[in-house]
Formats: C-alpha cells, structure tokens, sequence
C-alpha cells in the first residue's frame, strides 16, 4: 500500500466509520498534512458515486439531497465528482444526460486544506450512507440517422428554466411576469399538440422518474403532484423521508406531469402569497396554518379539476388504449413498489386558508391533455 493511499484508508477509518466531529478533525488533519492522496481521495468519492449509481440514485437525486443536509460548497463538490466519473460510466439515457447538464455551473470554491478535506469527508459520509433506491429506467435513446432532440423537448426545457426562476426569485413581481411569459409560451406553442406529434415509446414500456417534494408543507404538493400523475395517466410514490415522488408513466405523459406540477405548485405560491397578504391585512396572524390548509385545499381542488378535464377527454373508441397503458403503467409501479399507502392530508385546520385554495385552485390554469393516438 502506497503512503498516499495509507493516508486516505486512515483518513476513512477515522471518520467515513465514525459520526464524530473528533473523527472528522483528525482525519481532514490527516489529509491536509499529505497533498499527495488528492488524486487518490478524488478517485474514491467517484468511486462512492459510481456505488450510487449502483443503488439506483441518479444525479438529480444526489444533488438534491446533498443542497438538503449538506451546504453549498458541498452540491459544488458533488457536481465536480459527477462530472468526474461521467467517462468511467456506461451510456445513459436523455433523462440521464439532461440532470448531468442541470448540474451546478462552477468549480468547488477555494478554501485552506483542511477546510476543503473536511468538506469532502462530509459529503463522502452522506455518499457512502445513501440507501437502495427502486431502478428507474430510461427512455430509448434516438434511433441513429433521427434528427436531434424534437421541438417539444427544446420548448419544455425553456419553459421548465422560466418556471424555476419564478419559484427562485424572491421579487413577487419578478415571478408573475416569469410565470406570465411560461404561461405564453404554453398557449404559442401549444404544448398538447407538440407532445402528440413526439415518438411514442412502445406501449408496454413505460418508464419513470423521480419528482423532488420539497418542505415545507410538503404534504399537500405530495397530494398536488399525486392529482396532476392521475390526469395524465401516470402514478406517484411518495417518499416522504428523501423529499421525491416517484412517477410512474410513459414518457410524453412524464414530461407533461413534471411540467404541469411546477406550474401548478408556482401559481399556489404566487396566489398564496397574495391570500396571505390580505388576510395580514385584516389582522388576521396565522401564516402557518393558513399556508398548510390554503396548499390542502389547493391540492384537493386541483386534483377534482384535472380528474373532470381528463374525463372530458375521454371517447370511447379510446377507452382500449386508456386500457392497455393503464394496466401497463400500474403493473410497473406495482412491481417497482409492492405495498404503498394513500397520501392523506393532516394539520388542515384554517377555514380561511382552505377556501382561499379552493378559489385559487378554481383560477389556476391546468391546460389540457391530449387525445392518445
């Protein structure tokens, strides 16, 4: 064993193995006394990435969950070693490629040796403690000779990017124009009719994604994400304790949920924001409860107005079809997840905030899905 690769095993030891900050003083001091395990120590965190893989985790999955228990410099790192081990990984599919071009722009900030072997430590930490996740499968890569990626992914991705500035940005101004033009761009270039011009997958290939919930009140957009899944012909598996929802479906009516869910959950903010502010206006100081029973009932709403559109769409020389994905898409998220339970919403106890929802859900804009080939 080479002195550098000792000093990484006894750096591992002392603190990967061992939940104290007394391991994890000693082993970044360890690290920062030998430059040379640098190489060394980069090769094993892609290595803990490649396990991750391994469990079923993809990179928006660990990004996520890094920026949830970890800080900054941290997703930094965990971006650089994605980055990292992309040549010693075996092709993926264009769900898998997009999350890597998502990655945090920007290499790790700088810092004095031991700060940045601690922070490497603490990440390797959370990398090696990561539990088994079900596989998803990806979508079929385009077939060699097709043309390059179709319009309505391109229109997605800038609709997906105005969406996340809205939800960013801490100016509600700002975030109603960047909602107002998504919104534009939804009707312009008609969303429903772009899906439907795209490739189908085979229809006994559905596929599945995983769908970040986020705190707080995560419990009412586990329920919102679970209505927009419904309507579109896809189901959702909530796992509360890593903050996703796994969504089952075929991959026009995957693209479509996610879209449609970020939008939705954009407008219950900007609307809620607004309720809200009235209601202080009125002397009225009960921001927590009125937010949990405000997005409840949004949810629930929602969920009626997608389940009524949907049903509306409905004929029935498509009722076979409907059939056939559907036994489909629940084979799939049966044998993916053998026993769920039904999300039901708890801490509903604002009058107020549940009609303000109700009627904010009653304004939302949910488009519509297209008729199935």
């Amino acid at each position: 064993m080479s002195s550098t690769t000792s000093t990484v095993e006894r750096a591992f030891a002392a603190a990967l193995y061992d939940d104290t900050d007394s391991g994890l003083d000693t082993a970044a001091s360890l690290l920062a006394a030998d430059p040379g395990a640098d190489t060394e120590l980069a090769r094993r965190g892609e290595e803990f990435v490649a396990a991750a893989w391994r469990r079923g985790w993809q990179p928006a999955d660990v990004v996520r969950l890094v920026r949830r228990e970890l800080d900054q410099i941290h997703v930094e790192r965990a971006a650089a070693l994605i980055r990292a081990q992309v040549p010693q990984d075996r092709p993926r599919g264009p769900r898998w490629t997009a999350q890597l071009d998502a990655l945090p722009d920007g290499a790790p900030r700088g810092g004095d040796r031991f700060s940045h072997a601690t922070a490497v430590l603490e990440l390797y930490r959370l990398l090696l403690r990561l539990p088994a996740l079900e596989p998803l499968d990806e979508p079929r890569p385009r077939r060699e000779g097709q043309e390059g990626p179709r319009p309505a992914s391109r229109m997605l991705t800038r609709i997906r990017a105005l969406l996340a500035k809205a939800e960013a940005t801490g100016f509600p101004e700002e975030a109603e124009a960047l909602s107002a033009k998504a919104q534009e761009l939804m009707a312009r270039h008609s969303i429903d009719e772009a899906l439907l011009a795209a490739d189908a997958p085979a229809a006994d290939a559905p596929g599945a994604c995983r769908i970040g919930v986020e705190p707080p009140y995560e419990q009412a957009k586990a329920v919102l994400l679970d209505a927009v899944a419904t309507a579109n012909h896809c189901r959702a598996v909530w796992n509360e304790p890593l903050c996703f929802s796994t969504v089952v479906g075929f991959e026009g009516d995957l693209e479509a949920v996610e879209l449609l869910y970020t939008s939705l959950l954009v407008q219950a903010t900007q609307a809620m924001t607004k309720a809200e502010t009235a209601q202080r206006a009125g002397g009225r100081k009960r921001t927590k409860t009125f937010r949990q029973s405000f997005l409840a009932a949004y949810a629930h709403r929602v969920g009626d107005r997608l389940a009524a559109a949907a049903e509306t769409q409905v004929t029935q020389d498509l009722l076979p079809v409907l059939a056939t994905r559907e036994t489909a898409v629940t084979t799939r998220m049966e044998r993916m997840f053998p026993e769920t339970t039904t999300t039901r919403l708890r801490g509903v106890s604002d009058a107020e905030g549940w009609t303000e929802g109700a009627r904010a859900a009653d304004r939302a804009e949910v488009g519509s899905r297209p008729r199935l080939p």
